[in-house]
């Protein structure tokens, strides 16, 4: 009931947030029963259900990201005093959050069940309504029975995901009590860099030599309705690659401060270099993880172009939208966290007399920093990704 509370009297850009998380929950949840009602119209085909089902871990998984992300933003989880007063303490404010996100994905899964209901006719409606959004009623098992009880079971995963997701990140920790450090102090270099790299380069070596003679005309192409043909390798390559994006992100950020740091600075780029190495642990794997959709995303159109024979299906692109509009947003909520952490700092540069002008040229030679880094490094690892798959 708190939660339900707090949720109704949020701000409305708050509420916004809430309501994009229902909505990535939402098209999750569809993903999820379409391929409980290609399994009751295909039962023959059990592998084929199964890697329909396994392709949906990655929206599922982008989806609990975003709602991490958000609760972390939410103000509720920083009144750490007021709630404590009330016998709230750090942990309770924690399962408040994730009580939070799992109602606001609770009713995004509902909104996808009754619209999945609703498009495969259960609900007094036509059928052949399905074709008008590009859907084959096929995919939706149309005139087969569907299994309440487990479809209901499979769409409890989306909430308790995101749940999990947000009470973990919103733990305790013994950092959260430690005064804020100053922007100027030199941050550690994080250690997941060179790790993140070799994974990398590990990843993309064995993609290339599973590859071999993998010809996108025979139909192995890593997307749902092909997998089944594709060479292990070359998914397993794949992923690896991707989770090296992910483990060096933070890394990645640190060196474009320390770049920016490098030579003689000014003071300009000495104070978004600091604040680059400092924030580089909470910019990191947001940025990791949207280096690694980028460039996946990359490597398949590239895929795609070269078997025109074989489009993008209507699934596929919902389930493309929702990773991509989640990990962005990721990506934007971690930024804006990282601003609100600096608020204290960026208080004390404006006493001291700091132009808004010059923080503003400092945010954006940050960005510009990141932009030249990661920019090339995926551009770079998507290349290598579907150059095998290109033969």
């Amino acid at each position: 009931m708190l939660a339900l509370r707090l949720a109704r009297g949020s701000h409305p850009l708050v509420l916004l947030r809430r309501l994009f998380v229902a909505a990535a929950a939402a098209c999750t949840g569809f993903l999820l029963l379409s391929t409980v009602g290609y399994a009751t119209g295909h039962p023959a085909t059990a592998d084929d259900s199964l890697v329909r089902l396994l392709w949906c871990a990655a929206p599922l998984a982008a989806t609990a990201q975003l709602a991490a992300s958000v609760a972390r933003t939410d103000p509720a989880a920083r009144l750490n005093r007021g709630m404590a007063a009330a016998g709230l303490g750090p942990l309770r404010l924690a399962l408040l959050a994730a009580a939070s996100t799992a109602l606001f994905c609770l009713l995004g899964v509902l909104l996808s069940l009754l619209v999945f209901l609703r498009l495969r006719g259960d609900l007094g409606g036509s059928p052949a309504a399905v074709g008008t959004l590009g859907i084959d009623s096929d995919l939706l098992g149309t005139g087969h029975p569907l299994p309440l009880v487990g479809a209901l079971m499979l769409l409890s995963a989306v909430p308790l995901s995101a749940a999990a997701a947000s009470a973990v990140s919103l733990r305790p920790r013994s950092a959260d009590i430690s005064p804020e450090p100053e922007a100027p102090t030199k941050a550690a270099n994080p250690a997941g860099l060179p790790w993140g790299m070799a994974l990398t380069a590990a990843g993309l070596a064995i993609e290339a030599y599973a590859g071999r003679g993998a010809a996108v005309s025979a139909g192995q192409l890593p997307f749902p309705g092909r997998l089944v043909g594709s060479p292990p390798g070359v998914l397993g390559g794949w992923a690896l690659s991707t989770l090296g994006l992910v483990l060096a992100g933070p890394g990645l950020v640190h060196l474009c401060g320390r770049l920016l740091c490098g030579g003689r600075p000014g003071a300009l780029r000495l104070l978004s270099g600091r604040v680059l190495q400092e924030q580089s642990q909470r910019l990191g794997r947001p940025l990791g993880v949207l280096c690694a959709v980028t460039s996946g995303t990359f490597a398949a159109v590239k895929v795609y172009e070269a078997s025109p024979s074989r489009p993008f299906g209507p699934l596929t692109a919902i389930g493309a939208a929702v990773v991509l509009a989640c990990v962005t947003a990721s990506a934007l909520s971690a930024a804006l966290e990282s601003r609100s952490a600096r608020a204290a700092t960026t208080a004390a540069l404006r006493r001291l007399g700091a132009p808004a002008a010059a923080l503003r040229r400092a945010a954006a030679l940050r960005v510009a920093a990141l932009v030249l880094v990661l920019g090339p490094l995926t551009w770079a690892v998507a290349e290598m990704a579907a150059l095998p798959l290109m033969r």
